[in-house]
């Protein structure tokens, strides 16, 4: 993924929003004209990870917490996103937990590398419920490093509204 080689023609704004290093949060904003909120869904501990989970957090130091949202612009959830972090690092760069985690990381002014890991389609019975659109989905993940080691791995599905904005994701054509 660091290369922003697909192996698919998507539009020029579906790549900076899938491939691009910038902050979802902030793009939602721009795109929208409204604040990003986040409905904290959890933040729990994660002793045992899914077997569906990015392979990256393997990287991260355990005991490791995962902490869910929904992505909210106005009345609209544009995504859903999961993350997961070493918890003494959780409970250091997140004191506020509905805060979008960019802005978490970004209120001292240190420097952070987002490393997109991989892209996938997603089909998800409570997504669709949630979105009010059938998948599948865009999701993505990616890590963010700090002083050139692993801080946190997260993973977003973004909601097919986004082509409101965005131009046609071919998400159903790539699905046949």
């Amino acid at each position: 993924m660091l290369s922003g080689k697909v192996p698919i023609k998507l539009s020029g704004a579906w790549q900076l929003m899938l491939l691009g290093d910038g902050s979802p949060t902030r793009h939602l904003s721009l795109l929208t004209g409204e604040d990003v909120k986040i409905e904290l869904i959890g933040m729990d501990l994660d002793l045992h990870p899914d077997k569906k989970a990015p392979k990256e957090i393997n990287e991260l130091e355990p005991p490791l917490l995962r902490r869910q949202v929904w992505l909210q612009c106005g009345s609209q959830t544009l995504a859903w996103a999961e993350s997961w972090w070493n918890k003494k690092e959780a409970e250091h760069h997140m004191k506020n937990k509905n805060q979008p985690i960019w802005q978490s990381l970004t209120q001292g002014r240190s420097e952070l590398f987002r490393e997109v890991d991989g892209l996938a389609l997603v089909k998800s019975d409570w997504l669709e419920a949630k979105f009010q659109h059938q998948g599948p989905f865009w999701s993505r993940h990616y890590r963010f490093f700090r002083h050139q080691r692993e801080l946190t791995v997260i993973r977003e599905v973004f909601n097919p509204t986004l082509e409101i904005w965005l131009g046609n994701s071919l998400r159903n054509q790539l699905n046949e």
